[in-house]
């Protein structure tokens, strides 16, 4: 998906003034709260109009002040899944689900019903109403109901923020797995770099209604290591988890980690801060911990205070820091095994 962007628009007080080209099929909209990003994806979607400027997708032009094209919303083959669920509480889930997608000529209907209710495991919730369901459950209903409607592209406008941490575990595997499997382009909006890192290849990154950068969540995340309270934050894939003594032994890769007991065990993503990865020369004669991996140090990144080190794991990338003496002391440096 290619997206072609030069916006103004004022709005009171705030002006958005936003101009950015992008070739990805995953892409964030990140930024703090009253940065434009969901003004942003309302222009896109064609919710409001900008002052000046163009929206061009692939090879078709949306918007343009100059060429006077204004393309209308319900024309423009967007989805959009806002923070709340905004279902027609009179419909149950099915009548919600199909609500687009009878609306879409035969033709454009490209993903089978059953076949999306097995991925988001809404099947047993077909005949409830909506008042009977959580708030995962509604978030689940309403990207059911967008992807449907077969659009060339979904705007999901901070989808989780209105859900409890819990939830929001529960929702980001559906999350994942239904946007990579049917493969239609998507921006994503949020203000949670976890969110970024965890769904998109590509941010747009908003601050005082102007795009101040574009690449990779990746880079951000580690921009921001040296001042994080918690450090970076390594997202470990785990899998195929079996019982080890009183712990779980999870795949990470070609490598087993021991955990404690969790409370769903299974497939799922886990954190692990950067802060709490110790680096040894040699193997430890006698220690507490249960995970000891040898590793080989990829790169160093000084920063304030500390030393980021990348490291090349089994086959895996993870990130350590430790304070600058701690890094002097052991003589570390790119290439060492440890």
């Amino acid at each position: 998906m290619y997206i072609d962007l030069d916006l103004i628009k004022h709005q009171g007080d705030f002006t958005l003034n936003a101009a950015c080209r992008v070739d990805a099929d995953r892409v964030g909209i990140f930024g703090p709260s009253g940065s434009g990003k969901s003004t942003l994806g309302s222009l896109i979607a064609g919710f409001c109009s900008a002052k000046q400027g163009h929206i061009r997708i692939n090879d078709t032009t949306l918007f343009s002040s100059t060429e006077h094209i204004n393309t209308a919303p319900e024309k423009r083959r967007i989805g959009v899944v806002f923070q709340h669920a905004h279902l027609f509480p009179h419909l149950n889930v099915r009548d919600n689900l199909l609500f687009g997608y009878k609306r879409t000529p035969q033709a454009q209907r490209i993903i089978p019903v059953e076949q999306l209710c097995k991925a988001l495991d809404i099947e047993h919730l077909l005949a409830r109403r909506i008042t009977n369901l959580s708030g995962g459950e509604k978030q689940r209903i309403a990207l059911g109901r967008a992807l449907l409607g077969c659009p060339q592209l979904l705007i999901l406008d901070e989808p989780l923020s209105a859900l409890d941490e819990g939830l929001k575990k529960q929702i980001i595997p559906y999350l994942r797995k239904t946007l990579r499997r049917y493969k239609i382009p998507f921006l994503y909006i949020s203000h949670s770099l976890l969110e970024m890192r965890l769904l998109t290849d590509v941010v747009i990154r908003m601050q005082n209604g102007k795009i101040t950068h574009t690449g990779p969540a990746e880079g951000i995340a580690r921009e921001q290591m040296d001042w994080q309270t918690e450090g970076y934050k390594n997202l470990l894939e785990l899998h195929s988890p079996r019982e080890v003594g009183t712990m779980l032994g999870y795949r990470w890769g070609d490598i087993e980690l021991l955990l404690t007991d969790h409370p769903a065990p299974g497939t799922g993503i886990f954190e692990l801060s950067s802060r709490d990865v110790l680096l040894c020369r040699e193997h430890p004669a006698a220690i507490s911990a249960r995970n000891l991996l040898h590793a080989t140090i990829v790169a160093l990144m000084p920063q304030q205070g500390c030393v980021g080190i990348e490291l090349k794991c089994g086959g895996n990338e993870l990130f350590a820091q430790v304070v600058c003496e701690a890094a002097a002391e052991l003589d570390l440096q790119p290439g060492q095994k440890i």
